[in-house]
């Protein structure tokens, strides 16, 4: 993938076919806890209950190994792009070592407290915490293959190649579909298994899945010699990738913190709003993966595009920015112009109907708002300034909580104080991804 001389088309065109494998991908993870969802739905709203809350534990959790996927995609992208192909063999290696280091403490670690992380999550000692526990006993060692995943994943979009991951989710996805409502309700010879079945039917397809990863993967020879020696060892391998997938890490797990504060605060106003926020949430997810597929095309292009000059990695920001935007002003638009049908297909309640549409409103700015944020994000990423996400992150953060919790106290706006700090944090953030783009890219910016 030649970088060195893009035009804006051509730069469009390569974040496209880069990024749309990766949209596709990104949906695969969402749709595999729905399907668990739809199939445990007969057994009742406790085992509905559970796992909704398996898997917003597994979306934190999925922070963790960012530190490994992007730090390895951004090395290995950056050893190609620069023509040194013997390096990519200990940043594989520094994968799998911070592969060994997490996996065991998160899996060993919540398998044996997996009742106090239940509690924490589902509350009490009712049937949701009994069956989340359950859930809990696979799910926690299961973390090693989920985990294992992400780490080979991150390792073939460094060399350019998304689809392989698109297609190994997929795989997965079809086999959950098969194995949950095998393991959950139990034909023929196999156990009626309930909320354990769906979690075995994950980890199950998963695994499958990371084998045949893994297969590819050796076939790939990615390691092998090259005839030139290594410049980069294990030691510095392993700096390099916690010094770019470590900020990125945080980043998501502060983003993911903020939402939960989002949803206490939202709480207060009543039923009708909380789930108008939570629907709204849902919709919002399918657009926002699209602004982070494109980060991450972004970011694999930029670090094989790091020898070319800033011209080059200000090309691929300008681009990345107009793409995710175009994706953001037409949800958006949508979202905003069909709100009150959306809400109807979820909810009869006129009070979440009525709130849902407000909110799709306000989601408008800050989806285009949040598109240029995040369009720069892979430009840092991939540029070597992963840092950047974190602060800027965080800059939103400390604008958009107090002004949440402050506007909505106003009577006269409630709970629209609350959306509107969503847009005036991400004008925050917007303003200082800007700010640091052209401090770091100067170059015609």
């Amino acid at each position: 993938m030649s970088t060195a001389a893009l035009s804006p088309a051509a730069t469009r065109r390569t974040l496209l076919s880069l990024g749309v494998p990766v949209y596709v991908e990104l949906l695969s993870g969402v749709v595999a806890g729905v399907i668990d969802t739809v199939w445990v739905a007969r057994l009742g709203g406790a085992a509905v209950g559970a796992v909704a809350v398996a898997t917003t534990l597994e979306n934190v959790l999925l922070g963790v190994i960012l530190m490994a996927n992007v730090g390895g995609t951004v090395l290995i992208a950056d050893a190609l792009g620069g023509g040194r192909r013997a390096d990519v063999s200990a940043v594989v290696r520094a994968v799998g070592v911070l592969w060994l280091v997490i996996a065991p403490v998160v899996g060993v670690g919540g398998f044996l407290l997996r009742e106090p992380v239940a509690r924490l999550l589902a509350g009490g000692e009712g049937e949701v915490f009994r069956l989340t526990v359950e859930f809990f006993a696979v799910a926690f060692p299961g973390t090693a293959v989920f985990f294992a995943q992400n780490a080979v994943d991150g390792i073939f979009k460094g060399t350019g190649d998304t689809r392989t991951p698109m297609r190994t989710a997929i795989l997965a996805n079809v086999l959950i579909l098969v194995l949950d409502p095998l393991l959950i309700y139990g034909i023929g010879p196999l156990p009626r298994m309930g909320v354990q079945g769906a979690a075995l039917g994950m980890l199950a397809g998963r695994a499958v899945a990371l084998g045949v990863s893994l297969t590819l993967l050796r076939r790939r020879r990615l390691t092998a010699d090259t005839g030139a020696p290594a410049a980069l060892r294990l030691p510095a391998a392993l700096r390099g990738v916690l010094r770019t997938g470590l900020p990125a890490s945080g980043d998501f797990v502060l983003r993911m913190g903020v939402s939960a504060v989002l949803v206490g605060i939202v709480a207060r106003f009543g039923e009708d709003p909380l789930a108008a926020y939570g629907i709204g949430i849902k919709a919002m997810f399918f657009v926002t993966m699209a602004f982070y597929a494109v980060r991450q095309a972004s970011g694999i292009l930029t670090a094989r595009a790091r020898g070319a000059g800033q011209a080059a990695e200000v090309m691929i920001g300008r681009q990345s920015v107009l793409l995710a935007t175009l994706v953001g002003a037409g949800a958006g638009l949508l979202l905003a112009v069909g709100g009150r049908g959306l809400m109807g297909l979820f909810s009869d309640s006129p009070g979440v109907v009525g709130s849902g549409a407000v909110l799709l409103v306000h989601l408008f700015p800050y989806l285009l708002l949040l598109a240029g944020v995040v369009g720069l994000g892979g430009v840092f990423t991939g540029g070597g300034r992963a840092r950047s996400l974190f602060w800027v992150t965080l800059v939103g953060a400390v604008v958009q909580i107090p002004l949440a919790l402050g506007l909505s106290a106003i009577p006269a706006l409630g709970v629209e104080g609350v959306w509107l700090s969503m847009s005036i944090g991400a004008a925050a953030q917007y303003v200082m991804s800007y700010a640091l783009f052209r401090l770091y890219f100067p170059a015609r910016s």
